[in-house]
């Protein structure tokens, strides 16, 4: 009888907890079968960002939390042969299996056997008119703005090969959220690329773990109509997966969170967009016959999702610079804070028209209004009681030059205009603007290789 395989999450995004992997490890130390712990840290910006850092030094372009994160964990890891699994190399792979082996040596451990997988960065292979052609909607990359990354979605099996070549860590750049659990049922089960209800299945698993405590009451909890106890150590989720692609969610013993019927549908659905064809590199999966039961305290069943063949073409992320955001902020507080608050949006209003009338700019009065605020809105007509009042102001622009004139305004505001205006702070920020392609895949030519002594 195959064995269970057993699949932790520790992060769900670039800025996760880096404590969050302990209770996981801890967990999956007792489990009897092939273990895993996967690290989803890597989204859009975040690549765009890290390929800005490695342009501007080959030595990074990496996750840097990721030595936060592996210094508590790697020894015990190693220990007890559970493979890890992350998309924290980012734009720089190679780089940060480097950056594990130094760590290793610092911990006073064997330096691990790290393959990387590579070949998500097609930035050098298509330039931008053949990009253009394939963009999706065909709008943003006809204007030939300077193009910050270009990166596929690589699928599953680079890491499942990785895994049979004896890897006991795997770095990617750009992969499928879903493939960081796919890749090691590939590898421990023996699946093969065209079994697509089995892909189907783990690709179900991993995008239930892809987003960390989401599905284990995080982005569940809502005070009075679902409370979730102690989310202030909310266990990260673990997936025990059956050779048959049936799945029981759960989470570390001893923590907080809750994994229950709802907060697993939630999960299920989070960013579908059709049930029947949720497209991902590995196969299009079909989670219309899906069940969810709960079959005990924090333990949900999961089965039933089908699989149909993978889509003839994968997508790519194309980022772009899109300029400057500029913002600035200025506090009131005390009797008539709203209506002081008021007048120095009125004020800004009246100089910008006069200095740079063609720059659009956003105010908000956080805590009068501000989520639900449109561009040039400063205040609703009957203002309230509040005492503390956060104002704020952005722009964008194509240089920092053209947003510092209103940032130069608000700070202007400490003695120009009314009273008791403190802690102006002011930043200006790069923009990514992103666009989708569809590219065909004997254009993309994923590689797997291994670095340091391991190699």
């Amino acid at each position: 009888m195959a064995p269970t395989v057993f699949i932790g999450c520790g992060a769900g995004f670039a800025g996760d907890r880096t404590d969050a992997a302990g209770p996981v490890i801890d967990s999956l130390a007792a489990c009897d079968g092939p273990r895993f712990i996967m690290f989803e840290m890597l989204a859009e910006r975040t690549l765009a960002l890290a390929q800005l850092e490695r342009r501007a030094d080959p030595a990074y372009g990496y996750n840097r939390a990721l030595v936060a994160i592996l210094q508590p964990i790697l020894a015990r890891c190693l220990d007890r042969n559970i493979k890890i699994i992350g998309n924290f190399g980012a734009a720089n792979p190679r780089a940060a299996a480097e950056r594990m082996i130094t760590l290793a040596r610092e911990l006073g451990l064997k330096p691990p056997r790290i393959a990387v997988v590579e070949g998500d960065d097609i930035s050098g292979t298509l330039n931008i008119d053949e990009l253009a052609r394939r963009e999706t909607d065909g709008t943003l990359l006809k204007h030939g703005k300077p193009i910050v990354s270009a990166n596929v979605y690589l699928g599953a099996q680079p890491i499942a090969r990785a895994l049979d070549l004896g890897a006991q860590i795997v770095v990617t750049g750009r992969v499928a959220d879903s493939a960081l659990a796919l890749g090691p049922l590939m590898h421990a089960f023996g699946w093969s690329a065209d079994d697509w209800d089995m892909l189907a299945a783990g690709t179900m698993a991993g995008h239930l773990l892809e987003c960390g405590a989401q599905v284990t009451g995080g982005y569940y909890a809502d005070p009075g109509f679902k409370d979730v106890p102690h989310l202030d150590n909310v266990g990260y989720p673990i997936a025990e997966i059956s050779s048959d692609g049936a799945m029981v969610i759960t989470k570390p013993h001893g923590t907080g969170g809750l994994v229950n019927r709802q907060t697993v549908v939630e999960q299920l659905l989070y960013e579908i967009h059709d049930p029947a064809s949720y497209l991902v590199p590995d196969v299009v999966l079909d989670i219309t016959d899906v069940s969810v039961d709960e079959i005990g305290p924090d333990r949900v069943r999961v089965s039933g999702s089908r699989g149909k063949p993978a889509p003839p073409t994968l997508k790519a992320t194309v980022c772009l610079d899109g300029g400057v955001l500029g913002e600035a902020e200025i506090s009131y507080a005390g009797i008539n804070a709203p209506r002081r608050a008021k007048l120095a949006a009125e004020i800004i209003a009246a100089r910008m028209r006069k200095r740079a009338p063609k720059l659009q700019f956003r105010t908000d009065m956080v805590g009068e209004i501000s989520v639900h605020g449109t561009t040039g809105q400063v205040a609703p007509n009957d203002l309230g009681n509040c005492r503390d009042v956060r104002l704020r102001f952005a722009a964008g622009a194509e240089s920092a030059a053209e947003v510092a004139v209103l940032l130069d305004e608000v700070e202007a505001l400490y003695c120009a205009g009314p009273a008791g205006g403190a802690g102006v702070r002011r930043h200006a920020t790069p923009r990514l603007i992103s666009t989708s392609c569809l590219i065909e895949r004997d254009k993309v030519m994923p590689r797997v290789s291994f670095v340091g002594e391991g190699a």
